[in-house]
C-alpha cells in the first residue's frame, strides 16, 4: 500500500485519484491517517488536483488540534492504494521518531531522560485510545446543476460552484451529463455534516450564479 512519492507529481496524482470518492484517508471523520499523510507533503497540491486540495485545505484546518484526533499514527505504507508502494522520503523528525522505540527489550541500557520519554509517549497513546471520537451525522449528496442553454461555460458553471467553501462541506467528483438539444448538466458529488449545512443553503448559494445556473436539483441524498 502507499501512494509513491507523495512529494513528486506522481505521487500527488495518486493521492487525488485516491480522494476522488473519499471525504478522509480512512473512515468517515478526520484521523491520524489523514494527519499521517498531510505531514508527509512538501507543499499543497496544485489547483488541477482538486480531490487533494480539498483534502489538503481541510486538514489543514485541523493542525491546532492533531494531536487529538482519533487513531493511531502508521506508516504511510499503510495507507493508500494497494498496488502502489511508498516511496516517500521521510523527514529528519519522523527519522528521529523512529529511532525511538516506545515498547523497547527490559534488556536495553536507557538513560533517565529516553525513559521518562518513553513513559510520556505510552500515556500518551493511551489517552489517544481511550478518547472515543463524537458521532457527526453526515450525508451524501449528489447534485444536478443546470445551465440556461448549450452555450454556458461548464467548465466555469463548475468552478464557481467549488468555490462555495463551508465548515462541513466537502465537493467531491463531477461529469457533465447530456439532457437534450446539445445541453448537459453539471452533476456533482459532496458530503456535508448535517447540523452545518442544509441543501436549501447549497441551492441558495448555487443558483447566485444566475448567468451560468438555472436550477439545481438533488439527484441523490444518502445518510453517512
Amino acid at each position: 500500500m502507499g501512494f509513491g512519492d507523495l512529494k513528486s507529481p506522481t505521487g500527488l496524482k495518486v493521492l487525488n485519484d485516491f480522494l476522488a470518492d473519499k471525504s478522509y484517508i480512512e473512515g468517515y471523520v478526520p484521523s491520524q491517517a489523514d494527519v499521517a499523510v498531510f505531514d508527509a507533503l512538501s507543499s499543497p497540491p496544485s489547483a488541477e488536483l482538486f480531490h487533494a486540495l480539498r483534502w489538503y485545505n481541510h486538514i489543514k484546518s485541523y493542525q491546532k488540534e492533531k494531536a487529538s484526533l482519533p487513531g493511531v499514527k502508521k506508516p504511510l505504507g499503510k495507507y493508500g492504494p494497494a498496488d502502489v508502494v511508498d516511496s516517500t522520503a521521510e523527514s529528519k523528525d519522523d527519522e528521529d521518531d523512529d529511532d525511538i522505540d516506545l515498547f523497547g527489550s527490559d534488556d536495553e541500557e536507557e538513560s533517565a531522560a529516553a525513559k521518562k520519554l518513553k513513559e510520556e509517549r505510552v500515556a500518551q497513546y493511551e489517552a489517544k485510545k481511550s478518547k472515543k471520537p463524537a458521532l457527526i451525522a453526515k450525508s451524501s449528496i449528489l447534485l444536478d446543476v443546470k445551465p440556461w442553454d448549450d452555450e454556458t461555460d461548464m467548465a466555469k458553471l463548475e468552478a464557481c460552484v467549488r468555490t462555495i467553501q463551508m465548515d462541513g462541506l466537502l465537493w467531491g467528483s463531477s461529469k457533465l451529463v447530456p439532457v437534450g438539444y446539445g445541453i448537459k448538466k453539471l452533476q456533482i458529488q459532496c458530503v456535508v455534516e448535517d447540523d452545518k449545512v442544509g441543501v436549501d443553503q447549497l441551492e441558495e448559494l448555487i443558483t447566485a450564479f444566475e448567468d451560468l445556473v438555472q436550477s439545481m436539483d438533488v439527484a441523490a441524498f444518502n445518510k453517512i
